[in-house]
């Protein structure tokens, strides 16, 4: 199999093995979803995990990052964390030491309790590993599931993509772009993306919480907003089109995109939410985003079954691109 993401027909299959009669368990494993989420009485606990593979750079503040924009998509507030965390042979104690205080500061960002996790050396790798898990709290009657979205949904992007793809290129192929007469200046300013406007969607998905009726929310991670539009319409049973002019991109994308091959429809892309809410609803949610320094934008709608995963583009429609290994992964595997 090609690195990346199981292909959602695969996940499902393989998902069938995982039985249970535990009426607790709200939301289970299924493609599409974020987190599960586990009735505790008055609240759901929410509980998910995410492993961080594509860099080496700045690993501890991409883990509790990642994992906590999985609870916030499901309307939660992410409170505890756990990590197993693989390090190579002959790593340096002072790079240890950094991935720890990465963590650390990226748990007090968001005010959460590191509460256990393991920590090994490991033969076969050339690189550090991190798995976090990531539990949070949702008041019954405020969950959000990637289910929810219903015909008719306006889809609201968040910021501009790739954020972390940009990032992550800026680190991990600087050579190859220097090489080819990007200039240092711009590369750096890519690789402090993370920071700026950052790789969280915490507050993304707190205000269009409070903004009006969101139906679904999703995360975008391993194989772009096309992923994780085709997601998105999985775990609904519906449709999608979008248009390609109104997603907005990062302006760095475009460069590193052509001068890479690259498509940055298929890069992985934490740090942009997208939103699925009711027509009578999209304004106001996306004029309350842009008024906390957020942009939004409307790229599209929720179809039918029926009409498939579409892409405008050019005023031509076109089925939604499919990539079943992010590109990054397959640059760096190429």
């Amino acid at each position: 199999m090609k690195a990346g993401k199981l292909p959602i027909e695969h996940l499902e299959k393989v998902l069938n093995a995982f039985k249970t009669s535990d009426p607790r368990i709200i939301a289970g494993p299924m493609p599409g979803e974020d987190a599960s989420l586990i009735d505790m009485g008055d609240s759901y606990l929410i509980a998910t995990t995410d492993p961080i593979t594509f860099t080496a750079d700045r690993i501890g503040w991409y883990a509790v990052n990642i994992n906590a924009n999985d609870v916030a998509v499901m309307g939660g507030e992410a409170k505890w964390m756990m990590a197993t965390i693989l390090l190579p042979e002959n790593f340096a104690e002072t790079a240890t030491n950094q991935i720890f205080n990465d963590i650390a500061e990226a748990c007090n960002h968001l005010n959460i309790s590191v509460v256990g996790g393991h920590t090994e050396i490991t033969a076969g790798i050339d690189r550090p590993l991190i798995s976090g898990v990531m539990l949070g709290e949702v008041e019954k009657g405020k969950e959000v599931r990637s289910s929810g979205a219903k015909e008719g949904d306006s889809i609201i992007l968040t910021k501009a993509i790739p954020i972390e793809g940009c990032a992550i290129l800026a680190s991990e192929a600087e050579n190859q772009l220097l090489k080819n007469g990007v200039a240092a200046t711009l590369i750096e300013e890519a690789r402090n993306l993370i920071h700026n406007p950052g790789i969280s969607i915490v507050k993304d998905a707190s205000i269009a919480m409070e903004s009006g009726k969101i139906n679904a929310m999703h995360d975008i991670t391993e194989g772009g907003i096309a992923g994780g539009l085709a997601e998105l319409a999985y775990a609904s049973n519906l449709g999608i089109h979008v248009t390609r002019e109104n997603i907005p991109e990062i302006p760095q994308a475009k460069i590193f995109s052509e001068i890479l091959g690259l498509d940055t429809l298929g890069i992985i892309a934490s740090g942009s939410l997208l939103i699925c809410a009711s027509p009578k609803h999209d304004s106001a949610i996306i004029k309350n985003l842009k008024s906390n320094g957020i942009n939004a934008t409307k790229i599209g709608s929720m179809k039918n079954l029926d009409y498939g995963l579409k892409l405008s583009k050019n005023e031509c429609i076109e089925d939604l691109p499919r990539f079943d290994t992010d590109e990054i992964a397959r640059f760096f595997s190429s």
